[in-house]
């Protein structure tokens, strides 16, 4: 498809706009909808109850993680004429266009022509702000960071829906991950280990001592695996509130430092 601007400018987009479709049944029926492009990047994913994000697939989280451009509605409706709509982009100073025709009794085909619209604008608009000047504290942070920011949300998200006893358990396999890697020397799959439970245990109250928690699993010791056992049975009591057995537990531990 291509979208035709009635107002405004291909090469400059607002990231605003308002779109309209033409029924190809009847000239006259005018269709719309609203489509934005977030200045800045969109999670919907971090306002998901937990239950919800819980039932949620990878792919369908993803999704949600990583919004460039949405629709408001998702659907063409009528209910609007043209002269209207151009009196609410001149007002509001939104771009205006036409995106082709549609069948007003075809749900699926409203909503397939609003996101074929959508990822054209979107990318109009990728374009022109490809051409806006670069702080250099963001291109620094670009290349700290090679791990995508849509994959470090995703990630994120799950870490938080957790509840802590799915963290600890998390951390307990992860450990196991970090030891196996201490031992065959691989320092690909003991860095990936390590970011892993570094961000589970920030999500993780201090009350679990975490940090000597992750300092004693990537000490290749015996010594450092007895101390990463005892910290994680010392934080399992913690969550059942067996407060009776942590003496012992952290007398050990003295005992191991």
């Amino acid at each position: 498809m291509s979208i035709r601007f009635l107002r405004g400018n291909p090469q400059s987009p607002k990231g605003h706009a308002i779109f309209i479709a033409r029924s190809d049944t009847d000239n006259r029926t005018v269709l719309a909808t609203y489509c934005v492009v977030p200045p800045m990047p969109l999670s919907l994913a971090k306002y998901l109850p937990s239950f919800l994000a819980s039932q949620l697939s990878p792919e369908d989280l993803q999704e949600a993680t990583n919004v460039p451009v949405m629709p408001i509605p998702p659907m063409l409706e009528e209910g609007s004429t043209l002269e209207r709509l151009q009196m609410l982009a001149e007002r509001r100073d939104d771009d205006l266009c036409d995106i082709g025709t549609v069948s007003p009794k075809d749900e699926g085909a409203r909503m397939q022509l609003v996101a074929q619209g959508c990822q054209e604008y979107g990318q109009f608009y990728v374009n022109f702000a490809s051409t806006f000047a670069q702080l250099p504290s963001i291109a620094a942070v670009a290349e700290d960071a090679p791990i995508a920011l849509d994959d470090m949300d995703a990630d994120e998200l799950l870490i938080q829906t957790m509840t802590d006893r799915q963290r600890l358990a998390e951390l307990g396999k992860l450990v196991g991950v970090a030891r196996y890697a201490l031992e065959g020397h691989d320092e690909q799959q003991l860095q990936g280990a390590r970011e892993r439970m570094r961000r589970v245990a920030e999500a993780l109250p201090d009350k679990y001592r975490t940090d000597e928690l992750l300092s004693a699993a990537f000490d290749p010791s015996e010594r450092g695996a007895r101390l990463a056992e005892l910290y994680l049975e010392r934080a399992y009591k913690l969550l059942d509130e067996e407060y009776a057995d942590i003496p012992g537990i952290e007398r050990a531990i003295r005992e191991l430092q």
